[in-house]
């Protein structure tokens, strides 16, 4: 059994990973400073897995708490590098905790595990910017970074790139999320953002439930069909699975070159108010939304071909905008009535 190290193993898209790693036969040790996630979620990942994951309360800027963690963590094959901020506002007001946090934690696990070693970085769409075409394929340009947290993953996949070109036992595949939402299926772990959610699907849900008032629509005159911007959602369990299928890719060798990158979304895009629709629909609930003009930084419309990954990867989307509205809805009625 394979043992596959997860920083950020507590945090929204690091602990469904678990879950499918541990579902996948895998051995799982998480690595997790709490700043953005609740210790409370090893107990939920106990109650769907029935497994008490091993959990390493470390911060990856702490150099030297990293190596000595690396050092007793010889049995471990594959990392799944989730730890990083996120929050693209946040970044725009304190971009040198972005840049540290980021970039230290980074090359201070690179340095660290300096041996062989198979490596899935998270990496964004963000890095495409508005992109020429449609559907924005992997060969598309990286364009200029349209705020710190977008800077730290184009400049993240350079580091991890030149590494692995003069490193030849590090294999390296980062994943170009779009928009992952929902939650798992019991409903017992989901996206928990810390204050005010600075995305669409839990501002949704928590307003719907009434910690939050009305949703605003930011822009209703942009150049699609009903004038809102367009995103491709992905269910954050079928991107999980994505991250379990990257490190068996690396595991069977099935690679030209040891640093690839794979878009991971659906392919189809859908407006802010063809999801508010889908919420209203699929749970019944009607919403409170109002129209606002645009939000600076934001991009029309973008959507993925995901080809590479569906043919490469052997994994393709299969949960759709109705299965996201609907857990992501069952998590914020749990977390209501269960509070962490």
């Amino acid at each position: 059994m394979s043992k596959i190290l997860v920083t950020g193993g507590t945090g929204y898209i690091g602990s469904h990973t678990v879950v499918e790693l541990h579902n996948a036969g895998y051995e799982v040790v998480i690595v997790d400073n709490l700043s953005n996630s609740n210790i409370k979620i090893l107990t939920q990942l106990h109650a769907i897995t029935g497994k008490w994951f091993d959990f390493n309360e470390i911060d990856l800027q702490d150099e030297s708490a990293v190596k000595e963690f690396a050092a007793a963590q010889t049995d471990v094959t594959g990392i799944i590098h989730f730890a990083a901020s996120k929050a693209v506002g946040e970044s725009v007001e304190k971009p040198l905790k972005y840049y540290k946090n980021n970039f230290f934690g980074l090359i201070n696990l690179l340095t660290a595990f300096n041996r062989k070693i198979d490596f899935v970085f998270s990496s964004s769409c963000t890095v495409y910017g508005q992109p020429d075409s449609l559907p924005v394929t992997e060969a598309a340009p990286v364009k200029k970074a349209e705020s710190p947290y977008g800077n730290t993953k184009q400049v993240a996949e350079e580091i991890l790139a030149e590494t692995a070109a003069v490193t030849p036992d590090l294999n390296v595949i980062a994943l170009r999320y779009f928009n992952p939402v929902g939650a798992h299926e019991t409903a017992l772990i989901g996206e928990l953002p810390n204050g005010v959610p600075a995305n669409l699907v839990p501002f949704i849900t928590q307003s719907a439930v009434g910690k939050r008032g009305p949703i605003t629509v930011y822009g209703n005159d942009y150049d699609t069909p009903d004038g809102s911007a367009i995103r491709d959602y992905i269910h954050v369990v079928d991107l999980a699975k994505a991250h379990v299928a990257a490190i068996k890719k690396m595991e069977k060798k099935d690679t030209s070159s040891n640093f690839d990158v794979f878009n991971i979304g659906t392919g189809k895009g859908s407006s802010v108010l063809e999801i508010i629709s889908a919420f209203e629909n699929v749970n019944g609930e009607k919403l409170n939304y109002n129209l606002g003009p645009r939000r600076a930084g934001d991009i029309v419309q973008i959507y993925g071909d995901v080809t590479k990954s569906n043919e490469e990867l052997g994994w393709k989307a299969s949960l759709d905008v109705n299965e996201m509205m609907r857990s992501a809805w069952e998590w914020e009625k749990y977390i209501k009535a269960n509070p962490f």
